[in-house]
């Protein structure tokens, strides 16, 4: 009987022993073991988010980093629509993460999405000619969405006109994130989106 053989992501991480504590995001957090990332085109099937693996989504979110909202405030050209250079700033924020913290960086990053992916946000509904906001939970794929970029966002923040590079932005707002600090900018809009939904109930 053959073992099975585990690859680890871009020979680097292993990710088969990592597991999504959150009951609500283990659907839609994709951490199936390859040695290349790269899903070769876009998941526009129904769910089709959920069968790209973790790694490759924060990275498709680089390419957009200073855009918010239907706004395109500003193109960056420290990430680009090119796989190669924004997969490389993941990579080597990896490093960072894996030097700093000495844990394996993908855990990191799957602790920090379970907790800065927001439960209830607020929606606008129309009734009677007025619009009210309504508290309503969010999906678990709009959960990963939103976290992911907030994470993006704010390194992408952190680094335009700084000293800092968008690598060390990253490796740092991912830490904060999955430390659950009050400085992460996805945790701070996590609060922010749960406190609206609170007092719109």
């Amino acid at each position: 009987m053959e073992t099975p053989i585990n690859f680890k992501i871009f020979d680097l991480y292993d990710i088969s022993g990592i597991e999504v504590k959150d009951p609500g995001l283990k659907s839609a957090i994709n951490l199936e073991p390859k040695l290349l990332i790269k899903s070769h085109g876009r998941n526009v099937q129904r769910f089709g988010q959920t069968r790209v693996n973790i790694v490759e989504r924060l990275m498709n979110r680089l390419s957009a980093a200073g855009h918010r909202g239907k706004k395109h405030k500003i193109i960056k050209s420290s990430s680009t629509g090119k796989y190669s250079k924004n997969m490389k700033i993941v990579l080597d924020a990896f490093q960072l993460i894996e030097k700093r913290t000495g844990k394996n960086p993908v855990a990191v990053l799957v602790q920090a999405i379970e907790n800065a992916a927001p439960r209830d946000e607020i929606t606008v509904i129309e009734y009677g000619g007025a619009r009210y906001p309504q508290a309503v939970d969010v999906s678990p794929i709009r959960r990963v969405n939103l976290v992911l970029r907030w994470i993006i966002h704010g390194a992408s923040d952190k680094a335009f006109n700084k000293k800092k590079t968008i690598t060390e932005a990253l490796a740092e707002e991912i830490i904060l994130a999955s430390e659950n600090n009050g400085e992460s900018f996805a945790a701070r809009k996590k609060n922010e989106s749960e406190k609206q939904a609170d007092s719109a109930r």
